[in-house]
């Protein structure tokens, strides 16, 4: 087989944000294959691993670890712009209620609801210890 060319930013159409490093080894093993990176632009810090899944050429992005900010998914979409799927997999904590009974291993499936684009952010802290969040 011959040797494929270079991708370039604008080959990867899918986009797999992982919140977590230990999630990105996880994601990792998926690819089919992996691919070299590109060079990264300054003002981008995610860390990215790139690959495909059967025709599907993907970019894996993370946050470098102990960095923790909600902007990696905005990150990844100026840097690989034509990104046209996007998935969040990972670790995530329960969430039980009333309503819907949310549990560590359960599938969550987000679903564009009026102006929700499908995720909703609803932590904006992290409990410390000494009682500080």
């Amino acid at each position: 087989m011959a040797a494929r060319d270079p991708l370039s930013y604008n080959d990867y159409t899918v986009g797999w944000i992982c919140a977590l490093p230990l999630e990105m080894a996880a994601a990792k093993l998926m690819l089919d294959a992996i691919y070299p990176s590109l060079p990264r632009p300054p003002t981008d810090q995610n860390t990215y691993i790139l690959g495909n899944i059967g025709e599907h050429n993907i970019v894996i992005a993370c946050l470098p670890s102990g960095v923790y900010s909600n902007i990696s998914a905005a990150t990844l979409l100026s840097s690989f712009q034509s990104i046209r799927f996007g998935l969040m997999v990972g670790i995530g904590g329960g969430i039980p209620s009333s309503k819907a009974d949310i549990r560590l291993g359960d599938i969550v499936v987000s679903q564009l609801v009026d102006i929700s684009r499908g995720v909703i952010q609803y932590d904006l802290g992290k409990a410390l210890s000494g009682g500080q969040f």
